[in-house]
């Protein structure tokens, strides 16, 4: 079969050419703005993931043992990110001191961590952090009631 064009000639027909009387619906799904998506989203779970697994990995007993009379240090943090050590402030350096000598003793004294509610994450993190490379394996986070308030408001 030939199609005649406009020039007179006849040229063959081939089979890309379907003239507009053949033309009908395809029945198929669009699929590149689902696999568009799938990237999106996938992109955007590649940049949440790390954000979320930003942690200091301590190893926290749960539940309450009967009452223990070793030697007890006390570590606050205020609102404003200072460093109380037994009632008495300090500097990060002295902290990285008191610490060390507080894991090196034979005693084996319980550290009562006890950031206040107001204090910026990033600081009681950096503390944790300081605690954990000390060496501190008993450690007790004291009064969390505050922080169960503070994310109710």
């Amino acid at each position: 079969m030939t199609v005649r064009l406009h020039s007179g000639r006849a040229r063959p027909r081939s089979r890309l050419y379907v003239p507009r009387e053949e033309y009908s619906p395809i029945a198929a799904i669009n699929t590149t703005p689902l696999i568009d998506m799938m990237l999106v989203l996938l992109i955007m779970f590649i940049m949440a993931i790390p954000l979320s697994t930003h942690k200091v990995p301590l190893d926290i007993p749960q539940g309450s043992g009967p009452a223990d009379t070793r030697l007890v240090h006390r570590l606050d943090i205020d609102a404003a990110g200072r460093a109380i050590w037994n009632g008495r402030i300090v500097t990060d350096a002295e902290l990285h001191t008191q610490l060390l000598t507080a894991a090196a003793d034979p005693a084996d004294p319980a550290l009562h961590f006890n950031p206040d509610s107001e204090a910026r994450y990033a600081r009681v993190d950096q503390v944790l952090a300081d605690v954990q490379r000390a060496g501190i394996t008993r450690l007790g986070l004291v009064d969390g009631q505050r922080f169960a308030n503070a994310l109710d408001r």
